[in-house]
């Protein structure tokens, strides 16, 4: 199987920086190299695009998205995205992605702190692209993979919850 990850950022991908003592949001694919190391079976092409806090995406960075993810051959597709938003550039893609299976994944925790559930969302996603869903927009995270649009931020509880 192939599948192409596109990496926008994100806390998923947060590291802490001894310089200034921020966690940044680095232009590079780190964060995903230990855990595709494990994937014998599957062959990854990584874009990495945006390398943004999601609180910071907006409509044009979603365009650039839907460009990148146009000009794709493969039909299976992760993205790796901050869970702040990633309700809206889900939505977003569901009006201009028709042809693709794409699967948004994040996390709370970059996965610098702690991998696990930075892992666990990915690898879910992983597995759901190999059962051969439909083409649609899903949602990897917190133990779930639904279209997006079933899966809702409670910011209340810092959790996703089936809607």
């Amino acid at each position: 199987m192939n599948i192409t990850i596109i990496n926008t950022g994100g806390t998923f991908n947060k590291r802490y920086n001894p310089l200034t003592g921020n966690l940044d949001v680095p232009k590079d694919h780190n964060s995903l190299e230990k855990i595709i190391s494990w994937s014998h079976n599957i062959n990854f092409d990584i874009i990495d695009i945006l390398s943004k806090d999601s609180l910071d995406i907006d409509d044009n960075d979603r365009q650039s998205l839907v460009n990148t993810i146009q000009t794709i051959q493969n039909e299976n597709i992760i993205i790796i995205h901050g869970t702040d938003t990633i309700d809206q550039s889900a939505k977003y893609l569901k009006n201009h992605i028709k042809n693709k299976k794409v699967v948004f994944t994040g996390a709370m925790i970059p996965i610098s702190i702690d991998p696990t559930e930075a892992t666990l969302n990915f690898s879910m996603a992983l597995g759901f692209l190999n059962a051969k869903p439909q083409n649609d927009i899903y949602l990897s995270i917190h133990g779930a993979v639904q279209k997006a649009s079933m899966l809702v931020k409670n910011r209340e509880f810092g959790k996703f919850f089936l809607q």
